[in-house]
This record gives C-alpha cells, structure tokens and sequence, in this order.
C-alpha cells in the first residue's frame, strides 16, 4: 500500500487510517530538525536591529542556559520568534502553539503573550498601549512573563555578546520533541518553575 484509497476522508476504513498514522507519527518524529531548519530562516528575517533574528534567539536561549534555566525555558527562549518570517503579525501565538504540546504550560503562555509584554518597552514610540500586559495580572504566570521579557527578550540584542551557536542548543530542541505530545506530566498545568535556577547559574 503506498497511499490511501480514498479521495473522500469520510470513505478511508481503518487500513487506510492505520497507514495514515503510521507516516504521521514518522513524519512528527522529524519536528525537531525541521524546526532546526527553520531557525537558520529566521536569518533572513526583519531587518533593522543589530543582529538577526536568529542571532537575537540565540542570545536569548544563551542567556536562559547561562542562567540556570530549565530545558522548558531554553528551549522557549530559542523558539519564541520562530513565527517572525510566517506570521508577523502574531508570531507570539505562532510560537506558542508549536511549543504547547510539548512544553510546561506556563512556558508556552509565556510565549504566547511575551509580544503584549514587550510593548512595555516600545508600545508609547509607535502608537501602541505599553501597559497591553495589564490585562493578565491576574494570570499565574504575568511576573513569569515579565521576568522573561527583562532578562532573556529585551535585553538580546547585542552584537557583542558572546552567543552560543544553534548546535548548542539542537540536543535540548530534540529532547523536547521527542516527548509524548500533551502528557499532562510535561504539561503541569498551573506549576510554576522559576527562570532562574541559584544553583545552576551560580
């Protein structure tokens, strides 16, 4: 059998859907390295800053691995502007939706939202409201995102600090996708685990 036999998905049986989810399940276990792939994209991504996209993803993870984070975070950190090339307009949300299966939720909100939290910094320059991230105060993880924004967002984009390279940071991207897609023991809904780790960063 090399494809299905339907043109209708309400004709497929159940060999047909056993064949279907055999190549899903072959194909979602490459997620990590197509992501990889699109990384490297992001070099071709908004211009304008100092560094590229990439360049600013990159320093954002290395400043999350330098301080102690977690894999969760890292790996947040690294992918939280995956979405600038293919959805400018909402890239936050873009991001946020590849890492939720696979992530804390409290990293994956944080991704969500970091672009409202962001307009702290620039919203009142181009028209935009910086208080946007009021509206989650009373969300669990508002300071999470707050904190996220200050030390790893915002602050990476200098093109003197020394970065580690997205070789670096491939084994975490792979652990991650390898996980079970939505295993409430990934997913903690409502635990909070600090960005900064005393112990490992110190």
């Amino acid at each position: 059998m090399e494809t299905v036999k339907f043109s209708q998905m309400k004709d497929g049986d159940r060999e047909d859907y056993t064949f279907l989810t055999k190549h899903e399940t072959e194909f979602a276990a490459k997620t990590a390295d197509r992501l990889l792939g699109a990384m490297v994209d992001l070099d071709q991504s908004l211009s304008g800053y100092k560094i590229s996209r990439l360049g600013h993803s990159l320093q954002a993870a290395t400043r999350a691995s330098r301080a102690g984070a977690d894999t969760d975070w890292v790996v947040a950190a690294l992918l939280h502007d995956i979405g600038d090339i293919y959805a400018p307009y909402n890239h936050d949300e873009y991001a946020a939706a590849i890492l939720r299966p696979f992530v804390r939720e409290q990293c994956s909100w944080v991704v969500e939202k970091h672009g409202d939290f962001q307009l702290l910094y620039y919203g009142q320059h181009v028209g935009a409201d910086p208080d946007k991230r009021d509206a989650y105060r009373d969300n669990p993880y508002f300071e999470d995102c707050a904190e996220f924004c200050e030390k790893w967002d915002q602050s990476s984009f200098d093109p003197d600090y020394p970065t580690e390279r997205l070789s670096f940071f491939a084994p975490l991207v792979k652990e991650v996708f390898a996980r079970k897609a939505y295993d409430p023991a990934v997913i903690r809904k409502g635990h909070r685990v600090p960005l900064v780790q005393a112990r490992s960063s110190a």
